[in-house]
């Protein structure tokens, strides 16, 4: 059996303190088919990422590409909050404040 990429939905879901089997009633599937989606032996479709995104409290992309301990659950949910057309001047406005912190 083909694998699929690896993603992060293990690390968000015990991240959050879920068991397979919560995360399964939340989006309505099983706690089979979240193991075959973290095993990466199903892909991990868009659809899948927008039905755990809200559950897991994190950006849908992120599933894929960050990790929970990349970043504190505080700044998380600061960043899930901003809305998306504000994004990209939140992101400007802390890369102006790191660099005056670090002088670059």
């Amino acid at each position: 059996m083909k694998q699929s990429p690896e993603n992060n939905l293990r690390a968000w879901r015990e991240f959050r303190k879920l068991t397979q089997e919560e995360l399964a009633e939340k989006v309505g599937t099983t706690a089979a088919v979240i193991s075959l989606l973290e095993n990466g032996q199903r892909g991990l479709s868009a659809s899948w990422l927008q039905r755990f995104a809200p559950h897991l409290e994190v950006p849908a992309g992120y599933l894929l590409d960050h990790r929970p301990g990349d970043l504190t659950a505080d700044m998380l949910r600061a960043w899930a909050a901003v809305p998306q057309e504000q994004k990209s001047h939140a992101l400007a406005a802390l890369q102006s404040y790191a660099q005056d912190k670090t002088g670059t």
